[in-house]
């Protein structure tokens, strides 16, 4: 009888052990398989090993953006000679592994497989577009491996934004540069027939989130908008705006705050976004109620579009439509 009761005792113990160890396995796979599938992150060239030893290294960082968007930073080593490359994207999610942006009518494409990344163009004939952001013959073509640690911080370039953008045969490079704890923005322009613009402003407390072209007073010159957003928690955003004139030189626009304007401010708190629409500059906002806090507004959300308009000194943005809901 005790015999047999030891043998029942010790099937169960094994029974249990077994159970377990499979729990503990299927929990190990279920923690891989989310790691893998985080595709927010730093990536580095396989040089990046032997920065130590003087070699250039590429670094690509690649953080959340809007709904199924991501944000992809491409630097590079810039402690001993110029920067090789220097890229800025908003990639859009084509499915789990894979997302993609314009250039110029032309795609990229973002593959995230076995915790690596690899960028190339959609279409073979269009590789050579990825030369165009590095130096020296270099290209932003290939594949990056993912460390889980911060990026080199002593070599690295420190660029925090770098986007180039064309319409109507003008071009636009924007540049935001943080340099011994100040940060600019270098705004600068090719294929003007007169005078080429090149200005810079100071936006301590700001961050460079986007930059975009379009025709807005349809003349057949193009405006730039740079969408700033202040650091901290209230994330105030701004607009740094640019006329081209009949494409011979360029002048600023204003903008006035948010914050200053009595038509859309009540209720305004910052978190706001903005976008281009057609040919209209669009805004959107949550609005808070007395007593909400900052993480938690309860008065709806503002949708502001501005057209451009002359102004007595320059043009200037000025409120459309406001519709809220």
């Amino acid at each position: 009888m005790n015999s047999n009761f030891y043998v029942i005792v010790m099937i169960l113990f094994f029974t249990i052990s077994c159970k377990n160890e499979t729990q503990k396995v299927e929990e190990v796979s279920k923690t891989e398989l989310i790691e893998e599938s985080n595709v927010f992150g730093n990536y580095v060239s396989e040089d990046y090993s032997k920065r130590n030893q003087g070699y250039d290294w590429v670094a690509i960082s690649v953080t959340e953006g809007e709904s199924n968007h991501l944000n992809v930073s491409v630097r590079s080593r810039a402690d001993k000679k110029k920067p090789t490359c220097t890229f800025d994207a908003v990639a859009k999610k084509v499915d789990d592994n894979v997302y993609q942006t314009q250039i110029n009518g032309k795609s990229i494409l973002f593959e995230f497989t076995n915790a690596q990344i690899s960028i190339a163009t959609e279409k073979e004939e269009d590789e050579g577009l990825l030369y165009f952001y590095c130096s020296g013959g270099a290209s932003i073509a290939g594949t990056y491996l993912k460390i889980n640690e911060a990026i080199d911080q002593i070599q690295i370039d420190k660029t925090k934004f770098n986007r180039v953008l064309n319409l109507q045969d003008v071009g636009f490079n924007v540049s935001s540069i943080e340099n011994e704890g100040k940060n600019t923005l270098n705004v600068s322009t090719f294929g003007l027939e007169e005078q080429e613009y090149n200005e810079t402003f100071n936006i301590d407390g700001e961050e460079v989130i986007n930059a975009e072209v379009e025709d807005l007073n349809s003349d057949g010159s193009p405006e730039l908008f740079v969408f700033t957003q202040s650091v901290g928690s209230g994330s105030y955003g701004y607009v740094y705006a640019s006329s081209v004139n009949n494409k011979k030189s360029m002048s600023e626009v204003y903008f006035q705050p948010t914050a200053e304007n009595g038509k859309i401010n009540e209720g305004y708190m910052g978190h706001d976004e903005f976008s281009l629409v057609e040919n209209t500059l669009g805004q959107l906002f949550p609005i808070y109620k007395e007593g909400d806090k900052n993480s938690k507004p309860t008065g709806g959300t503002r949708q502001v579009s501005y057209k451009l308009v002359e102004g007595e000194a320059m043009r200037k943005l000025e409120v459309d439509k406001i519709t809220e809901y």
